[in-house]
């Protein structure tokens, strides 16, 4: 992989704002509808809010016997103009409170939908990358940027940035009603809002940087606690706990140094605009004073400036989500970036038909550049054949059949199916075509049926059971307690390895593939499932074309090839009779099993 791919996947570029926003709107684009309705209450509520200074004023001032502040009601009694302006109030706060219920409900249904968008897009794409891009990326790391990174973005696009949005019109709109009872006070305050700007400003640079930092914190954390929480058992075996301890200490320390640069940050920040906030209100009352304003308006401009300040003070608040925000997009549009090194042509057609014969022409293959796995491997299988791959481990027995369903693409070279190069292929086609038996078998939580359709509802219990007697799966099915319905544990550890094995046979059996990759199927297995595996592979060696890779010489003396493999080279190639009349490294791994027989 390029270099500059694998700094997208550690999400060590930095983007700027400006090439964020852009992609920002192709998910907002589609609720942009719902959000300028939400943008339309939250205007409203604002201008409510500001107005209901203007009604207390009112009140304190006519109780004075001073002039009102409303001149349409000028002609009401005195008694009865309190009363409107009490009422008045009233109504209002009401209406601001339904507009912010509306308001909130639109927002967290657009929102949302996007993070929902936003989430399936970064599964999908992880899904689609190859497993070289996958093996680059630790697992903590993923699982961090597709569920907590968009749970980042969710509460910037469901309450944030409207509120943010909410408290600048707030500032916009108190300002210019300030400047309606009084220029000269509304300009000192002005002094006041430019020095914040500029604290803000700087905040904002200091802060962003910080929580970048704590993004990377958190991922290095996430993905020690995966990898060492599924590898606890070896942990134990080998008494490493205070090893572990000691180094999940640094990583947690690391957090919590990050966090304390966060609280340090904000305990500076807040603390300023506080004193700004009681210096601006010590001016109102100095400068109410001198220029002989009256009590209403002192007591208008009082609540203006908590109408100022608070807004302001909720911005940095705000300005925190949205710094972690840009930092959880920053590392998802990374990730985002990454272009899946295995990828469908424009023209790939689908495989039909398939008779399941493989060819393999000059193939090289390196999982690093220049350090050959594959040197120039010929062969071909035909249809229905059973060839065996035989060789020490590294010799690229493993990389051929991960080769054939394009798991990793080839550096030179073609591999055909029925004549068709691969690379021709769609890739869902193609493996769909291919049922594949690892040795390592993965068994998601759940039941023993959903593990075995993975969830497909076209297969009835009559065909699941079918394929699992084929098996000889029911052997152990038949006597769980509630059968096809028995639930399997997190990596299947209420199973034994044989049985997660049969299931995993059951699984490859039942999607009725026309090629069959079985990769040391059998390595770790009792001797009795063993068997039971072999009666299984004798019925379906007809079905298709089958491949196979064992150490044990025993479970495929009966290939109709067998193919040797050294170093990345093919050194032999016969039947099992064949190879041992050339006595050569076939020869000797036989002779070597078998010594004591």
């Amino acid at each position: 992989m390029a270099v500059e791919e694998i700094e997208k996947l550690k999400g060590d570029r930095k983007m700027s704002l400006r090439e964020m926003l852009p992609r920002f709107w192709k998910y907002l684009k589609p609720e942009m509808l719902w959000i300028i309705l939400a943008f339309v209450f939250s205007i409203l509520n604002v201008a409510l809010d500001v107005i209901s200074p203007k009604f207390i004023a009112g009140v304190v001032d006519e109780l004075e016997g001073k002039a009102r502040i409303f001149d349409v009601l000028t002609s009401v009694s005195a008694p009865r103009y309190v009363i409107i302006l009490a009422v008045s109030s009233l109504v209002l706060t009401l209406l601001s409170q339904g507009f912010i219920l509306l308001e909130t409900w639109i927002l967290n249904k657009a929102g949302q939908k996007i993070v929902y968008s936003l989430r399936m897009e970064v599964y999908q794409h992880v899904q689609n990358m190859s497993q070289d891009q996958l093996n680059e990326m630790p697992v903590g790391s993923l699982v961090t940027r597709v569920a907590n990174y968009t749970a980042s973005l969710s509460e910037l696009f469901t309450h944030i940035l409207v509120n943010a949005i909410k408290n600048i019109l707030t500032v916009v709109f108190v300002f210019v009603t300030m400047l309606t009872i009084n220029v000269v006070l509304t300009l000192f305050m002005t002094i006041f809002l430019v020095v914040i700007f500029i604290i803000s400003f700087f905040f904002r640079n200091i802060v962003r940087k910080i929580f970048t930092e704590e993004r990377k914190t958190i991922s290095d954390l996430n993905t020690f606690l995966n990898e060492n929480l599924s590898g606890m058992k070896i942990i134990q075996i080998f008494n490493q706990e205070i090893r572990k301890e000691n180094e999940f200490d640094k990583k947690n320390d690391a957090l919590r140094r990050c966090r304390n640069k966060v609280m340090i940050a904000f305990g500076i920040y807040r603390p300023l605009l506080s004193f700004l906030y009681f210096g601006a209100i010590a001016t109102v009352f100095l400068c109410g004073l001198e220029f002989s304003l009256s009590s209403g308006a002192v007591l208008a401009f009082y609540l203006y400036i908590s109408k100022f300040f608070n807004p302001i003070q909720a911005l940095a608040d705000q300005l925190n989500g949205i710094q972690k925000a840009f930092s959880s997009s920053e590392r998802l549009f990374n990730l985002l970036d990454v272009k899946p090194a295995v990828r469908d042509l424009p023209d790939a057609i689908e495989l039909n038909d398939v008779k399941g014969k493989i060819e393999f022409k000059n193939v090289w293959f390196a999982y690093e550049k220049d350090m050959w796995i594959l040197k120039d491997v010929s062969f071909t299988i035909n249809p229905k054949e059973t060839c065996a791959f035989v060789g020490a481990t590294g010799a690229g027995k493993t990389t051929i059949l991960q080769l054939i369903v394009r798991n990793y693409e080839i550096q030179k070279g073609d591999i055909f199916i029925d004549g068709i190069n691969i690379k021709n292929i769609k890739i869902d086609s193609l493996r769909k075509t291919v049922g594949q038996m690892l040795q390592d078998v993965f068994l998601f939580t759940g039941t023993i049926r959903s593990n075995i359709t993975l969830h497909d509802d076209s297969y009835s219990d009559e065909e699941i059971m079918k394929v699992c007697k084929y098996v000889n799966a029911d052997s152990f099915i038949d006597k769980t307690e509630k059968g096809l319905d028995e639930e399997i544990i997190e990596r299947g550890e209420n199973f034994s390895q044989g049985q997660r094995q049969l299931l995993s046979f059951a699984r490859t059996v039942l999607a009725k593939p026309k090629i069959l990759i079985l990769d040391e199927a059998t390595a770790n297995i009792d001797t009795e499932t063993e068997v039971l595996i072999q009666e299984s592979l004798e019925k379906i060696k007809n079905i298709g074309t089958m491949l196979v890779v064992a150490h044990r010489l025993s479970t495929i003396q009966k290939a109709d090839q067998i193919i040797v493999l050294q170093n990345g080279e093919i050194i032999e190639k016969g039947n099992h009779q064949q190879l041992l009349k050339n006595k050569g490294y076939y020869y000797k791994l036989y002779q070597v099993q078998f010594a004591e027989k």
